[in-house]
C-alpha cells in the first residue's frame, strides 16, 4: 500500500512551510492547537503531493486558507483539483480567505465549530 500522508520527499518542505507561517495562518493555528475544538489539528500536513494548512485526522477536516495567489483562473483549477482528489480520500475541505481571518477571526472559528457539530450529527 502506497504512503499517503506526510511523504518524507515533502519532509522539509513542510518544515519550512510551519516555520514560515503566514500571519493568518499563525492566527488561525491560535484557535485550532492544543485540541481547542475538541480535535487534534495539525499544521501544514501532507496528504499524497499536497501539503495542507491544517488537517483534523479525526474528522477527515482539511482547512486552507486562501491568499491572492488563490484568485487566479489557473489556481482555482489547482484547488478544485486538490479538493476532488481529498473528496476521493473521503477529506471534507473548508476554505477561508486570509481577510477573514485577520477580520473575523471569531466568525472563522464559529463555521469550523458549526462543521464539527454537524459532523458529529450525522456520526450518531
Amino acid at each position: 500500500m502506497q504512503k499517503i500522508f506526510n511523504k518524507v520527499e515533502y519532509k522539509e518542505r513542510r518544515k519550512m512551510l510551519r516555520n514560515n507561517m503566514t500571519e493568518p495562518e499563525k492566527r488561525l493555528w491560535l484557535v485550532l492547537k492544543n485540541k481547542q475544538l475538541g480535535l487534534k489539528f495539525r499544521r501544514q500536513h501532507g496528504i499524497g503531493d499536497y501539503i495542507v494548512d491544517f488537517y483534523s485526522p479525526e474528522i477527515k477536516l482539511v482547512i486552507e486558507l486562501d491568499g491572492e495567489s488563490h484568485f487566479s483562473t489557473e489556481a482555482k483549477a489547482y484547488d478544485q483539483l486538490r479538493d476532488e482528489y481529498f473528496l476521493g480520500l473521503g477529506i471534507s475541505t473548508i476554505r477561508f480567505l486570509n481577510q477573514d481571518v485577520m477580520n473575523n477571526l471569531a466568525g472563522v472559528f464559529q463555521t469550523i465549530q458549526n462543521y464539527i457539530r454537524q459532523d458529529a450529527c450525522k456520526s450518531e
